[in-house]
């Protein structure tokens, strides 16, 4: 009965923890994270007091403070002096961060911020074609032919085209030389990467329509055109997205 009130008063931890794991303070903080992320905890207000965390997971004091030092540091909570641990504003977190990233995904409802993220990888994608239009080499144009030829192989088979498609838009962004714009677009797509609202629709005929961008990219690339390419991957993303999703039509957020 007591555990039952915990949960309802949002202070209590959620089923995944009825199984003890063998990291305390990393449990604590996933969990906290998806509460704070849930609305659970909302912007402004505090955290359960220590007292009450130690006793709803039970954990020692020194799991909570380390839980709550790895919040602070992902700008989920700020610790006040007098006023607790406070929630701080969705502005304030670090959407780069894995947990924090798959929380928010993990919680929206529709696609918003799955849209963001296409606008992201977009951008930072658009400007590594341009990259590496000006900078690849014979070796790196063939072998994105070669990857481009195979997709048109692969088109009845998603799960293989999908693992040919990221060699495909990895090899542009190793060719462009920015570790971090590269970083940040792995990063994202590895939240997502095997989420059905992300992947969308794979019938063969998007498949091949897929693709037909692809070629454009690695043409452009081979042609040294490095405005060509950028435009490319730009219009193939944001086609390619806006077929997976299945809206009715191009969102506003989504336009250059």
């Amino acid at each position: 009965m007591a555990a039952s009130r915990r949960a309802s008063a949002g202070t209590g931890p959620s089923p995944d923890w009825t199984k003890r794991p063998a990291n305390l303070a990393q449990a604590l903080t996933g969990e906290l994270v998806a509460r704070i992320v849930r609305g659970v905890h909302a912007p402004g207000t505090p955290l359960p007091p220590e007292p009450a965390l130690c006793e709803s997971f039970s954990v020692s004091r020194t799991v909570v403070r380390e839980a709550v030092k790895v919040l602070q540091e992902k700008g989920l909570v700020q610790v006040r002096q007098g006023s607790g641990t406070i929630v701080t504003a969705p502005t304030e977190w670090n959407m780069l961060d894995e947990l924090v990233l798959g929380a928010t995904i993990a919680q929206d409802d529709g696609i918003t911020v799955l849209d963001d993220l296409v606008v992201t990888r977009r951008l930072l994608e658009s400007d590594m074609a341009n990259v590496a239009a000006r900078v690849a080499d014979g070796e790196i144009v063939e072998r994105l032919r070669v990857l481009v030829d195979r997709m048109d192989e692969l088109v009845g088979d998603p799960v293989a085209y999908a693992d040919y498609d990221r060699a495909f838009h990895d090899t542009i962004m190793r060719a462009s030389g920015n570790r971090i714009a590269r970083a940040v677009v792995r990063q994202l797509e590895s939240q997502v990467i095997n989420t059905s609202r992300y992947t969308g629709r794979t019938e063969r005929a998007l498949c091949v329509a897929s693709n037909l961008g692809h070629r454009r990219v690695y043409e452009r690339i081979a042609f040294g055109d490095p405005e060509g390419a950028s435009e490319a991957m730009f219009t193939h993303i944001t086609e390619a997205w806006l077929v997976r999703r299945g809206g009715p039509g191009e969102p506003v957020r989504l336009r250059r």
